[in-house]
């Protein structure tokens, strides 16, 4: 008998038009494409996606509820800067997580050390390759992994809330001080030989200066 046709293989449907116009902008926005009081406009981000007027205003909406943008009826969408009060804000927060997941890392599973370890080669492969964005990216990462080690299940979600928030913040200061980068990646360093060697109070104390770092940085205060 004759084999039996095989089925093709099912073609993945594109994801919506809004989803795909959100997508465009929030990207865009994050890695400062889009830069703080940049004017979107509909007819131009229907243009660059290739889509209608109508997913874009359902993306600006999303867009404007999470507060990267503010919506202006028949003039556009103005990217919102970073303020100062939201760089303070991002900071304590991140310090009251970031803190007691380190204590909490400490001791640290094997696992745990090899993907710190990881992440921190890949951190500096982008680092060499330039791509501040995906640098960004990873060292998020790198700190989120630790939070989720910490075993709280409601630090994480909180945490994830922050992420938009650092990776803009992360890019913004790696651009204004392009120094910083290797910097980051010499205080992970630090990081991970505490939380390895068992030194939990150390590993606290090296996110208290790593990350107060970024509230100077990002308002140009670089003394």
């Amino acid at each position: 008998m004759p084999a039996a046709p095989t089925a093709s293989p099912a073609v993945p449907k594109p994801p919506p038009a809004a989803e795909r116009v959100y997508t465009h902008i929030k990207e865009a926005v994050l890695d400062r494409r889009y830069e703080g009081g940049t004017l979107l406009t509909e007819g131009d981000l229907a243009d660059a996606v290739g889509v209608s007027r109508t997913p874009v205003r359902e993306a600006l909406l999303r867009l404007e509820a999470e507060g990267l943008i503010k919506l202006y009826p028949k003039k556009g969408a103005l990217v919102l800067a970073v303020s100062a009060q939201e760089i303070s804000d991002v900071v304590e927060t991140r310090l009251l997580v970031e803190e007691f997941a380190a204590r909490k890392a400490v001791p640290a599973s094997a696992q745990l050390i090899a993907r710190l370890e990881q992440l921190l080669g890949e951190q500096r492969e982008l680092a060499e390759a330039g791509d501040l964005a995906a640098v960004s990216v990873k060292d998020r990462c790198f700190h989120a992994e630790i939070v989720k080690n910490a075993g709280n299940e409601i630090l994480s979600r909180l945490y994830d809330q922050l992420r938009d928030r650092q990776l803009r913040m992360g890019v913004a200061v790696m651009e204004a001080h392009p120094g910083r980068v290797d910097a980051n990646i010499t205080e992970h360093g630090e990081l991970l030989d505490a939380i390895r060697s068992g030194d939990a109070e150390g590993a606290a104390q090296v996110v208290r200066r790593h990350v107060s770092r970024v509230k100077v940085l990002v308002r140009g205060d670089d003394r």
